[in-house]
């Protein structure tokens, strides 16, 4: 038979062109590519940042410190406001040495790459305590230097966490076997405090549905002789389980997990304990729920305090907050210590959900005066309010006008003023922006302390004399100050230098201000351009997203050298955006509680509508190839966009999602979503949240991703999606990593690759690279730790 050879080659040509699908294929992307794009991670960019000011930690002696992060390493400072000085806090290379001698060189301190967290001068100056959070030595530097180990607070085996230090640091309480103890911090001697804990009913226990920490959750009294905790009853709490991936019997792991709905949740019954007399004093009242009046844990700063909970200055009386299962009654309460009666003092009840403020308790009990500060969004904004601790009836209010009381940071019983960050109070500028604001109690002379149109971070001294300032925005630098409490400058700490970082070919993320879904609400966020953008091109549009209700998708106003992956994914030839829709924080009380009830909502209207005013104004925004990524809350808004805007988003990524919150730890979808009602034809006002009921809309590309052993979000809530569209009979990506919880770990990398390829090859229609490899994760969470990040842990995979 005759061949036209031509036609075959021909057929070649046109076939190398061709996907299987017959769409035309996009360019090759290589290894170069990916290696530009990864250049901009921050585990590669936070390093080429010098001078920022990270988390300044005031001492006793009225003065603080930080890390100044410099071209050749780690420089620790000291900063004097009554002096104006900044000096260095020690001899670098003497403290490294007598480290590395303390412990016969198995530790061998680095002079350049100190990693300290407590810092404390004594004799003078001459002798110093350093730690780093597992371990700590006391150093004379006045010779030759000598370190001595001080023995931790819960060095010794057999008792559960660090030790939470009584307040002159002498004692130590932890627990044991369900019990909660003291050491002597100097001599290591045990007293056992409670001797009728038990299993699932132990006390100052921190380990109820998502939260693990082995932390006792306890507050001292002032005078250290009292403890302030609670004996938690899981006795009835149902359970989660899981297994790991082994190679032979898996060992079940099992652990309390309430979930939305049961009848029976965690309680806690409130006591006090006498120190000295190992007596347990119970409060007279029935158990309270476990929870806070901020957060999804009875405890929000994990084993560190306890929040919602304050003792009196004489420390024979303790205030707390109840709070109610749906987070919508509070009920402010005031106990006798020595004979465990509780007076009931005032309450608030809300009509979706009540805080106390954004990531802090803000309420505080002035027993001196016999007066409460408290917090309260009644009036459409985050307030203050003074009350009267004896009768409950309100003094007056405090703040008012629109902006919202944030944080109160610092309380001046004797001049009677607060000093607080603020949002929203300054027009003209971002409202995500924070300020720092005194005001009487009376109300009046409310002053604006630090003045610049910035984000401001602040950390103020002990005695509220003075305060650190660090400014920045997303597109300018750090500028540290102290400022006094009028808020004069009184020293200029440092300026963050960025140079490196711009020369290694670093962008600033374009603010963005967009339309919401009524076409009159302003939504605030941030556009990512490749850096070699070409504004003659159409570019494919990523939205990474967090729908809230407790956090939104684009995080801090202050500078970052990296926000996540954003600005290496639109270096592949994308334009990433983020946004911070209604039903999210910051803003007002209606703008927050925006879709309490419908957590299926998710924000989604928004970031359609959104994304529609940028395209209006940017024609090289390519509306037909629009995808959408996030991890937990934002997997969940990921798959939800992918089934009811379909023909909208085309490309989704939905890492861990907490996809039904039926089957999510019961605390976070109470508050947000309300109790769970069953009606008599079998729905429930949750069955609008839940994306297995609308998986069988998906018509485009969607990848899910989760951790086998999520203890946060079980991986239930993504195999309910799966199950839907494998009964739908429809096509997706499934990518499952063994052996890791909520954060991905040593897969992170993995994930990130994997993400990008995702993308180029299903949004932009190219070809990624074969199986890029990243920089290893154990280098990068190196280069994190050692970078101006302060040294503490970081996570990768958000």
């Amino acid at each position: 038979m005759f061949v036209n050879r031509l036609s075959i080659v021909a057929g070649i040509v046109a076939g190398c062109c061709l996907t299987v699908s017959g769409m035309a294929q996009g360019k090759q992307l290589t290894a170069e590519d990916y290696a530009r794009a990864e250049k901009f991670m921050a585990y590669n960019v936070n390093s080429l940042v010098y001078h920022g000011v990270a988390r300044p930690t005031w001492m006793g002696d009225g003065r603080f410190w930080y890390r100044d992060n410099g071209p050749d390493g780690v420089t620790f400072i000291v900063v004097d406001p009554v002096k104006g000085t900044k000096t260095p806090a020690f001899d670098q290379a003497k403290l490294a040495a007598a480290l590395t001698s303390a412990t016969d060189g198995k530790m061998k301190a680095d002079a350049q790459h100190l990693v300290i967290s407590e810092i404390e001068f004594s004799n003078g100056g001459k002798t110093v305590v350093v730690g780093n959070g597992s371990r700590k030595f006391r150093c004379d530097l006045s010779g030759a230097g000598v370190c001595t180990e001080v023995i931790a607070a819960g060095a010794k085996a057999g008792n559960t966490g660090h030790g939470d230090l009584s307040p002159d640091k002498t004692k130590a309480a932890f627990i044991r076997d369900w019990n909660l103890w003291v050491r002597d911090v100097a001599t290591g001697k045990e007293t056992q405090l409670t001797t009728d804990g038990v299993k699932d009913y132990g006390y100052a226990t921190d380990n109820a549905g998502w939260q693990m920490s082995d932390n006792a959750i306890v507050l001292w009294s002032p005078d250290g002789k009292k403890i302030a905790t609670f004996q938690q009853d899981q006795r009835k709490t149902g359970e989660m389980y899981m297994v790991p991936v082994t190679n032979g019997h898996p060992e079940l792991k099992a652990w309390k997990y309430p979930l939305v709905g049961d009848k029976d949740v965690t309680m806690i019954e409130r006591v006090i304990i006498d120190v000295d007399k190992a007596k347990v004093i119970r409060l007279k009242m029935a158990p309270d729920q476990h929870r806070s009046t901020i957060c999804d844990d009875v405890s929000c700063r994990g084993g560190s305090g306890w929040d919602d909970v304050q003792w009196s200055a004489d420390g024979k009386t303790l205030a707390f907050v109840s709070t109610s299962r749906d987070h919508k009654q509070e009920r402010m309460r005031i106990a006798d210590v020595a004979s465990g009666d509780v007076l009931d003092v005032m309450g608030e009840k809300a009509a979706k959900f009540f805080e106390s403020g954004n990531d802090k308790v803000n309420w505080k009990y002035l027993s001196k005066t016999k007066e409460l500060l408290w917090f309260s969004e009644r009036d459409g904004w985050g307030q203050m309010y003074l009350y009267d601790a004896e009768n409950g009836s309100l003094k007056n209010q405090i703040t008012h006008g629109e902006g919202n009381v944030t944080q109160v940071l610092h309380v001046d019983e004797a001049a009677r003023k607060i000093y607080f960050l603020g949002v929203g109070k300054e027009t003209g500028r971002d409202p995500y922006f924070s300020h720092f604001y005194s005001i009487g109690f009376n109300g009046k002379d409310m002053k604006l302390l630090t003045p610049e149109n910035a984000d401001h971070a602040v950390t103020m001294s002990e005695d509220g004399k003075y305060f650190v300032d660090v400014y920045s925005t997303a597109t300018e630098p750090q500028t540290a100050v102290v400022r006094d409490d009028s808020g004069k400058v009184v020293v200029d700490v440092a300026k963050q230098d960025i140079s490196k970082l711009v020369a290694a070919g670093w962008v600033p993320p374009v603010p963005i201000v967009v339309k919401a879904r009524d076409g009159k609400t302003d939504l605030y966020g941030y556009m990512f351009k490749p850096t070699n953008f070409d504004a003659s091109k159409k570019y494919p549009t990523v939205n990474s997203v967090y729908p809230g209700p407790q956090t939104g998708s684009c995080g801090g106003r202050g500078f970052q050298a990296a926000h996540r992956d954003w600005q290496s994914l639109a270096e592949l030839g994308f334009v990433v955006v983020c946004i911070d829709g209604m039903g999210t924080p910051f803003r007002s009380k209606a703008f927050h509680e925006f879709y309490f009830g419908d957590l299926g909502d998710n924000t989604i209207p928004d970031q359609v509508s959104g994304m529609k005013d940028l395209a209006a104004k940017y024609p090289w925004i390519d509306l037909d190839k629009v995808g959408m990524y996030g991890h937990s809350g934002g997997g969940n808004a990921t798959a939800a966009a992918m089934f009811h805007f379909p023909d909208f988003f085309k490309v989704g990524i939905a890492e861990s999602g907490n996809h039904d919150q039926r089957d999510y730890e019961d605390d976070w979808a109470e508050k947000w979503n309300g109790l769970l009602v069953k009606n008599a034809d079998g729905t429930t006002n949750y069955d609008s949240q839940a994306n297995q009921y609308v998986a069988k809309n998906l018509k485009g590309h969607l990848l899910l991703a989760h951790g086998s052993m999520d203890n946060n979000v079980p991986m239930n809530n993504t195999l309910l999606v799966v199950d839907a569209l494998i009964k739908a009979n429809k096509d997706f990506d499934l990518l499952i990593i063994p052996n890791v919880a909520h954060g991905y770990a040593e897969a992170s990398q993995y994930m990130t690759r994997r993400r990008w390829d995702y993308f180029v090859k299903n949004l932009a229609g190219n070809v990624p690279p074969y199986e890029y490899e990243m920089k290893s994760y154990a280098a990068a969470m190196t280069a994190m730790r050692s970078g101006p990040s302060d040294g503490d842990d970081v996570d990768l995979d958000q």
